[in-house]
């Protein structure tokens, strides 16, 4: 079953994008995601939100988010309330009536509540939207039980399932028009609760974010090292290559916004951006590290979490788990 776009989306959408790109600014993701609402809700009346509870942290009300009540069912937004698996269920049935563009959100730890209707939207080639806020140790005091740690990497081995993890409000942006777009494929977007520095861009640099990854920093045609990051961690990833750059050393940094689109481009693009001759690699995420082996070779170094975090402010918090521009240095140059 296909959705029909309204005829001004693309253009609009776009616009939105590029704008966002020329007017910086330092929010967290899920606030970039709300902006994206805003600006999209407008184009797209088949809209229909929905929150497990959690909307005011999700941020998942826009502009023209009208709330449905047992007296008026004229809106556009349901509070679900604590039914992460009913709400997956529900946009999973909402897609199949026709006429709708579901989407739903809660923690990103709490999709474990709702995996089995997760993978019902991917097995039944259902293109809903799936919103996962707070998505790391970064979330801070909550504690253990609140921060996500192998949750994208289980997301990503679902078949037929985006998961994108933006790393500034041009890829959230990028990632929710996407999502819209999509026909087939259901998609996971992933946003932060602390705010991240928006990184500078090429209009090529733009374009490519809708191939899941990109060559952010270029270094050389040749270089030393590649830099791998999504989200949070790209700015990290970006101060580590620059660290190395002023010792000599030619390093790219790509953005990977989201792996399942960027293995579905062309073996051309894909060598583009992880060119083979490079065998010195490293990969920056706040979760688990075994996914990256398969970008950075297992010689390759990943700067992950492989335990369950703790409650602590979220500055400190990455101090403890090595996401330090000290620590990434030192694991870079142990590559050299």
């Amino acid at each position: 079953m296909n959705h029909e776009l309204p005829a001004d989306w693309a253009q609009k959408s776009q616009e939105f994008v590029e704008q966002l790109q020329k007017n910086p600014a330092k929010i967290a993701s899920r606030k970039a995601s709300q902006n994206a609402l805003d600006a999209y809700g407008a184009l797209l009346p088949e809209f229909l939100g929905g929150s497990a509870d959690l909307a005011p942290s999700n941020l998942t009300m826009h502009k023209n988010s009208k709330s449905i009540t047992p007296d008026d069912a004229s809106g556009n937004y349901v509070h679900y309330g604590v039914r992460e698996f009913g709400m997956s269920a529900i946009m999973n049935g909402v897609y199949l009536h026709g006429g709708f563009i579901p989407y739903g959100a809660t923690f990103l730890m709490f999709m474990e509540y709702a995996k089995n209707a997760v993978r019902m939207s991917a097995l039944m080639k259902l293109p809903v939207i799936y919103v996962y806020t707070h998505d790391s140790i970064g979330l801070g005091e909550d504690g253990p039980t609140h921060q996500p740690v192998e949750q994208i990497s289980s997301l990503r081995l679902t078949p037929n399932l985006n998961t994108w993890r933006p790393c500034d409000q041009v890829e959230s942006a990028a990632a929710w028009k996407f999502a819209v777009e999509s026909k087939q494929t259901p998609n996971a977007l992933i946003f932060s609760r602390q705010g991240l520095a928006q990184m500078d861009r090429t209009d090529a640099q733009l374009a490519n974010i809708y191939k899941g990854a990109y060559v952010l920093k270029e270094g050389t045609n040749n270089p030393d090292l590649i830099i791998i990051a999504t989200g949070s961690e790209v700015e990290l990833a970006m101060k580590t290559a620059a660290s190395l750059e002023a010792e000599g050393k030619n390093v790219r940094v790509v953005s990977m916004p989201c792996s399942e689109v960027f293995d579905k481009q062309s073996p051309e693009y894909k060598e583009s951006v992880l060119p083979s001759s490079c065998i010195k690699r490293m990969a920056i995420e706040a979760g688990v590290s075994d996914f990256w082996y398969k970008y950075v070779g297992l010689n390759g170094k990943v700067l992950g979490i492989d335990t369950f975090g703790e409650s602590a402010p979220a500055e400190e918090l990455f101090k403890v788990y090595g996401f330090t521009a000290e620590n990434a240095l030192n694991i870079a140059k142990s590559l050299f």
